[in-house]
């Protein structure tokens, strides 16, 4: 008689410990990748591919972090990110690398983008030279949709392998190393056309260079910007995710 209680006793404990144990595990399972079935993050796949995220701080023509980035980290479709590792092992090879500045884009950044250009504003000499701040959208340097948010979708650049100085050009980012291309990431401007002309000849033989690396891959450019690139047989071509960028 006196040993029942204490039987029924240990097993409950047991058991409550079983369920903690459960629910910690799954807890600790959805935290370590909380991506939509489909994607990665670009390290996972290429940890040697530099990774410069623009939207995630104050380098950029908001002047500061935009809605959703948690953390400054290039997230893909696995698609995109295995293609885009098999051009950062073909230009590896010439001393070079990638440099991404924006990958998937969440729908709640792009909201915050279209919002803060109707906040409206004078030209701004580093980011947009020549257009009222808002005008971006009606002129196409802004869009109020982005193929950025179906994950295939990347704005990128090539350095040299090692590489840490910058140039500065007269509009868009600093360029973190970068070759020349003639201008630095989201200048919005004529100069950032693909094929705008006149360019400085070693900038257009760098978009040549950056534009067939990736046609081989599977990429098509944006002919309004020399560094935006979208997987041509994208995974999720009529949907957008607006899942936040975060580190894990």
């Amino acid at each position: 008689m006196a040993g029942r209680p204490e039987g029924g006793a240990s097993r409950r404990p047991s058991l409550g410990a079983l369920f903690v144990a459960l629910a910690l595990l799954i807890s600790l399972s959805a935290y370590a990748n909380p991506l939509p079935a489909g994607f990665v993050r670009l390290a996972d796949i290429d940890p040697t591919i530099r990774q410069d995220i623009r939207y995630a701080g104050r380098e950029n023509f908001l002047h500061r972090k935009v809605y959703g980035y948690d953390a400054p980290v290039c997230i893909l479709t696995a698609t995109a990110a295995k293609a885009l590792s098999g051009v950062q092992k073909a230009i590896t090879a010439k001393g070079l690398t990638l440099v991404v500045f924006d990958c998937y884009r969440p729908a709640r950044a792009v909201a915050d983008m279209g919002s803060w250009t109707r906040e409206g504003g004078p030209p701004d000499p580093q980011w947009y030279p020549t257009v009222e701040r808002g005008d971006l959208i009606a002129k196409g340097y802004v869009g109020e949709l982005s193929s950025h948010s179906r994950g295939s979708t990347v704005d990128l650049a090539i350095a040299k392998t090692g590489t840490k100085s910058s140039i500065h050009p007269a509009c868009g980012a600093p360029d973190g190393g970068t070759l020349d291309f003639g201008t630095g990431f989201d200048c919005f401007d004529p100069m950032s056309e693909t094929a705008h002309r006149p360019l400085p000849a070693e900038a257009a033989t760098n978009r040549r260079m950056l534009l067939a690396a990736m046609r081989v891959a599977g990429f098509r450019n944006s002919a309004r910007e020399w560094w935006h690139f979208t997987l041509a047989k994208e995974p999720f071509p009529k949907q957008r995710f607006d899942f936040p960028v975060t580190a894990n």
